[in-house]
């Protein structure tokens, strides 16, 4: 186990206190599915609270730091080299419909480089962490990405855009930070999709990149419409041969 720096320590902290809100209203959402409001306004209002408890705890923090997140959009405070990257619920069409595969993502990123990431699967009690230059983790232990080498044997995460231009074995799960965490674990080999936002996926890059994964050239200034590619060295190449249409 690596010593946890004291940043990364208070995004652990500050995910798993905004975690138990999330567990509480989708334990809460099995009632909500049958009521005539519906749950959808339920979840909207999960999401702002969820992004509240970050926001509030990283700046009690690192005051000065910015923040880019998903429903607060960018709030520039006086450290704009410093950006708190948040997605309280990255995953929130299954969190709506009660399917229990969703997260709290959290990475900072310091002079346009990630230097911390967190992940949270709150219902599979599921913690991936990585800090640059220091490794990446699941639940205090070591990630290391596939090093499988034939595509047949390999399984990816892509969206319907991607699952229809290549023939490639794909999965569609609803959750881009939990489909990079798995790449970093080896549980999927390679994840690729476009026109995503820096919050679905700050926190899984440098989850990918500790884990000794590759991933396609990223501009971390740009907020949204962000192509992604993430496997392991080894079968990086042939990925995207595959999927030169995409």
């Amino acid at each position: 186990m690596t010593t946890i720096s004291p940043i990364l320590n208070i995004i652990i902290k500050s995910c798993e206190k905004a975690s138990k809100v999330l567990i509480r209203d989708f334990g809460e959402l099995e009632n909500l599915q049958v009521s005539k409001k519906g749950p959808k306004d339920f979840v909207t209002n999960s999401d702002k609270k969820v992004e509240k408890i970050l926001i509030d705890e990283l700046l009690k923090y690192k005051k000065k730091f910015s923040v880019i997140s998903e429903e607060e959009g960018l709030i520039e405070n006086e450290d704009k080299d410093n950006y708190w990257i948040i997605d309280p619920i990255d995953g929130t069409t299954n969190f709506l419909h009660g399917i229990p595969h969703f997260c709290i993502s959290v990475a900072l990123k310091s002079y346009n480089e990630l230097v911390s990431g967190v992940i949270l699967d709150p219902i599979k009690n599921e913690l991936f962490f990585a800090e640059k230059n220091n490794g990446a983790y699941h639940n205090n232990q070591r990630l290391r990405v596939s090093n499988k080498t034939n595509l047949t044997e390999c399984l990816f995460a892509t969206n319907k855009n991607g699952l229809l231009k290549t023939n490639l074995n794909c999965r569609i799960t609803g959750s881009a930070a939990l489909d990079l965490a798995y790449v970093g674990s080896g549980k999927l080999d390679g994840y690729f999709q476009n026109n995503l936002n820096i919050w679905d996926i700050a926190a899984g890059i440098l989850i990918v990149e500790e884990s000794g994964g590759k991933l396609s050239p990223i501009d971390l200034s740009k907020s949204n419409k962000i192509d992604i590619r993430a496997s392991s060295i080894n079968i990086y190449d042939k990925m995207v041969e595959n999927i030169n249409n995409f």
